[in-house]
């Protein structure tokens, strides 16, 4: 897959160039680089989410043969994305339905995504919330009235709900003390577990070494280096210059 803007007097920025890898079910492969070296781009490109002056090349399957790439809009916002493919988006706060409580989102999302009965739908959306740690007496709030790390909590609640095949978590611990990150991690690991797939797109080697069965290494739009987990964070580590980089980065 490529993804490339076209800007002013006919120009044009690559963002992505010629990014290429697999995903199982029960796998996490954590996507990991640089802020702008185009994790991002690949997220928002896999689910439609590029704005209109992008253009991608390329494919991008699932296994039952939906082509991503070429699906229309219509298809992509009631068949695909939160029921096919759950998203923890980079930006949490601007996801989330300015005016309304978290509770009536979850609650919303709970309808369409499962087959909960109106009389459970109170429970299961205190459940929805506790899986991500999302403190339930902050359920009635507004987007607006939540920190960056209850707003990203509140994220990964909605985008758990339902059990999507694939979840892609973009940066899913910004704003989050260690321990948060700790056990958010262990809670999408929990769900990676459970059969699903996860695409985890974070600058935090230590979360990616705690959650990632493989490492993709992403730089200047391209993937550098792609190893087991297990191989990239022990000796002799990765081979390629940047990704050795990164690694010595991480903290003791």
């Amino acid at each position: 897959m490529s993804v490339r803007f076209r800007m002013r007097a006919g120009r044009h920025i690559a963002a992505v160039n010629d990014v290429s890898f697999d995903l199982k079910a029960g796998e996490c492969l954590a996507l990991v680089g640089e802020s702008g070296c185009g994790k991002s781009v690949l997220a928002s490109a896999l689910l439609g989410l590029l704005p209109e002056n992008a253009d991608t090349t390329g494919t991008a399957t699932l296994d039952d043969g939906l082509e991503l790439l070429g699906a229309d809009e219509q298809h992509l916002a009631r068949r695909v994305r939160g029921r096919r493919i759950g998203l923890i988006p980079q930006s949490p706060a601007a996801h989330l339905t300015p005016v309304r409580t978290v509770r009536s989102q979850l609650a919303e999302t709970i309808r369409e995504l499962t087959d909960t009965p109106k009389a459970g739908l109170a429970e299961a959306t205190e459940k929805a919330a506790a899986r991500a740690h999302f403190p339930p007496g902050h359920l009635d709030r507004h987007p607006h009235e939540l920190s960056g790390g209850l707003a990203q909590r509140a994220a990964t609640a909605l985008a758990l709900v339902g059990g999507a095949p694939l979840l892609i978590a973009d940066e899913p611990t910004t704003g989050l003390d260690r321990d948060l990150v700790d056990s958010t991690v262990d809670e999408l690991r929990r769900h990676v577990d459970a059969g699903h797939a996860l695409l985890i797109i974070t600058h935090d080697l230590a979360a990616a070494e705690r959650i990632a069965d493989r490492v993709a290494v992403m730089y200047a739009g391209r993937i550098a280096e792609t190893a087991e987990a297990k191989a990239f964070f022990t000796d002799p580590g990765p081979r390629h210059p940047y990704a050795h980089a990164l690694l010595n980065a991480l903290p003791e």
